[in-house]
């Protein structure tokens, strides 16, 4: 693994860094890794993995609902997209 450099800082609105740079190595985008990381600094990094999220994997929508949510995050040529590749862009 390369060095961190100075300029990749997520900077001081991070409040757990290590789980951060995690999250962002798992493919997590950087302002979900933010909050997940920050959420995990105000109470435990357990009590958020307990609570976790409600939604289903992307592998599990229809096409349909991904380029819906494509569309919400303004993902550019989208409706030409196959499911995989949806899939890929939503988790940019």
């Amino acid at each position: 693994m390369a060095e961190k450099k100075k300029d990749q800082d997520p900077g001081p609105s991070v409040k757990d860094p290590e789980m951060y740079e995690s999250l962002r190595e798992d493919g997590a985008s950087k302002s979900k890794a933010a909050a997940i990381s920050n959420a995990a600094a105000n109470s435990s990094r357990e009590e958020v993995g307990r609570r976790g999220g409600e939604s289903e994997a992307y592998e599990e929508w229809t096409v349909d609902e991904l380029q819906e949510r494509a569309r919400e995050l303004d993902v550019e040529g989208r409706s030409s997209m196959t499911k995989d590749e949806l899939i890929e862009a939503l988790r940019k």
